[in-house]
């Protein structure tokens, strides 16, 4: 039985629009795989309420667990949660225990809960609260959707608090290769080393030189460590000039 699959699903006009890099795929990509659940699937979609619940509804039938990232501020333009409720029929309001983890937040600071602040409280009925222990304001898990913040460092704090509720399989393994030689000169190869090993991911990543020559950096991801070694092994073996 093969690992857990997970989605993600980011949500911005500033990313589509090129003004906001997004490092969260980054950073859950490695999180997952450390973990032992493979990253199947990423969307990027707008601001937009129908657009989120669309994709949203795709993502969660197809794969095990989806992460989402942005949209939950206290701005107008932040309606993931809206669109969260929507998805899974469910109503939304100001819940209790998120208003008073804001209240308690925003009273150490001396800052006012204003309407607009209150606004991150507005959860799916039924949800539980993901921790946010670098502004307060929770994230939201609805099923095997898990709603998380798009700032990195409010993001990488809510994957470390969500993580342990998910059963992982193995760790996937990575290993590279880098071969002076193009991928012309290695398919063959390497297609006969694919087939060999059907339960590793080989991956060819070509680069040119500052000799102007062409090379290829082969990766091979698999959950089994002699597995791993026995492919680098062959592949060491089939290209004397071939280096990890």
């Amino acid at each position: 039985m093969g690992n857990p699959t997970a989605a993600m699903l980011v949500i911005g006009d500033e990313i589509l629009s090129g003004r906001t890099r997004d490092a969260n795929m980054h950073h859950l990509a490695g999180e997952l795989t450390g973990h032992g659940v493979d990253l199947k699937e990423v969307r990027v979609v707008s601001d937009d309420h129908a657009a989120i619940v669309s994709a949203l509804n795709d993502l969660r039938r197809a794969w095990d667990v989806v992460f989402t990232s942005g949209g939950i501020g206290p701005t107008h333009d932040d309606i993931t949660a809206d669109a969260i409720a929507d998805a899974f029929g469910l109503g939304i309001d100001v819940r209790d225990d998120a208003r008073a983890i804001l209240a308690a937040h925003y009273a150490r600071s001396g800052t006012k809960l204003n309407p607009a602040r209150l606004r991150m409280a507005r959860i799916p009925d039924g949800a539980t609260l993901i921790d946010n222990p670098v502004s307060a304001a929770p994230g939201f898990t609805v099923e095997n959707v898990h709603v998380m913040a798009g700032v990195p460092a409010i993001f990488q704090a809510m994957v470390a608090s969500v993580l342990p509720r998910i059963i992982g399989g193995a760790p996937v393994l990575s290993r590279s290769v880098r071969i002076e030689r193009g991928e012309g000169d290695i398919a063959g190869p390497l297609s006969a080393l694919a087939a060999a090993h059907p339960d590793l991911s080989l991956g060819s990543y070509p680069f040119q030189g500052p000799n102007g020559r062409y090379g290829s950096n082969v990766v091979l991801r698999g959950s089994d460590a002699q597995a791993l070694q026995t492919a680098v092994d062959a592949l060491l073996a089939a290209f004397p000039e071939a280096r990890e």
